[in-house]
């Protein structure tokens, strides 16, 4: 069968999996505090089933997919899980998105298990200010994040949402923090996904006032990192570190835009700031074979529209960024 091509000619070959809606940190913008409303386990889909889907996607040219959750390492068994996924025919890149207060203890688990890269969401250096964003302890974030460049783990990028009046005076901070440790930097805008996205809004900030303030510090050239994701990104001159900018307000990315989202639950979200879906865990759980998978799997990439509409329709994504996989 040919590559997933979505109407707008968009070749579809990476994945985000999310492996659980659940996370061991309550970031403000992410989910509400005191929130409980997540699925079921008999909801979720199981190890043999996700090996299916992603196995099926892999037939069809997918060749990226990113595990994440919720915080995916509060999931049982993954390293398990991902050398099930690491070993399927098609699949070239196996990568994780986390918070890092489990990775001290499983990331050379996880490693050994095929998962080269990952991303972990670091918006703050100063433990107070952590626990006032995550409600969890910085201390655990470092330690995970040196126990994964013990395991072997490169590139290692960190993703910082930048919020006006939260954290936004510790940008240059987290470049000489990056510098220092050979990691690679993410740059995030706060988008209006969910009630707490809305929320946040009056904390957005331009990546490109962020990025001229950069500049004016730093030399920045032109820079560029493997991967399947939409940051544009940059090179502190006289140094190894990259940067990237992911801007979906204000210098969206949707023209080139190549992945879809598994919920936990086997939902297909064909685009982050829309409400485009294909549930899947009913058609598994009917016996579905893999061929009528696939044909389900492309009727899906059919749906997916052509750009998001933050800008437009703050108010139009309902769920939670738990819920739809980061």
């Amino acid at each position: 069968m040919a590559d997933l091509i979505d109407p707008f000619g968009r070749r579809i070959e990476y994945v985000r999996l999310s492996v659980t809606d659940r996370c061991d940190l309550r970031c403000k913008y992410c989910m509400p505090q005191g929130f409980n409303d997540f699925e079921e386990p008999e909801d979720w889909l199981t190890p043999d089933e996700i090996e299916r889907v992603i196995g099926a996607f892999g037939r069809l040219g997918t060749r990226r997919i990113r595990i994440t959750g919720g915080e995916p390492l509060v999931r049982k068994n993954l390293p398990a899980l991902a050398g099930r996924l690491a070993a399927l025919p098609g699949i070239e890149d196996l990568s994780l998105s986390t918070n890092a207060t489990r990775l001290d203890k499983h990331g050379q688990a996880l490693f050994d298990a095929g998962v080269s890269r990952i991303n972990v969401s670091l918006d703050t250096l100063r433990p107070e200010r952590f626990k006032e964003i995550t409600q969890g302890k910085l201390e655990k974030v470092i330690n995970g994040l040196m126990a994964a460049k013990q395991a072997g783990f490169h590139p290692i990028k960190i993703n910082m949402v930048v919020m006006k009046g939260v954290n936004d005076d510790e940008v240059e901070e987290m470049v000489e923090f990056c510098i220092e440790h050979d990691f690679t930097l993410r740059f995030i805008e706060t988008m209006p996904v969910g009630e707490t996205g809305r929320a946040a809004t009056d904390q957005y900030i331009s990546l490109q006032d962020v990025k001229a303030r950069l500049a004016d510090q730093y030399e920045l050239i032109p820079g560029m990192m493997p991967g399947g994701g939409p940051a544009r990104y940059v090179q502190v001159a006289g140094t190894d570190l990259r940067i990237g900018f992911i801007t979906p307000i204000s210098q969206h990315f949707c023209e080139t835009c190549n992945r879809v989202r598994l919920s936990v639950d086997g939902t297909l979200y064909m685009c982050l700031g829309q409400e485009e879906s294909y549930p899947l865990r009913e058609l598994l759980r009917a016996g579905i074979s893999d061929a009528e998978l696939e044909q389900h799997i492309v009727k899906a990439i059919a749906l997916k529209p052509e750009r998001h509409e933050f800008n437009e329709k703050p108010d139009q994504v309902v769920r939670f960024m738990s819920m739809t996989g980061g």
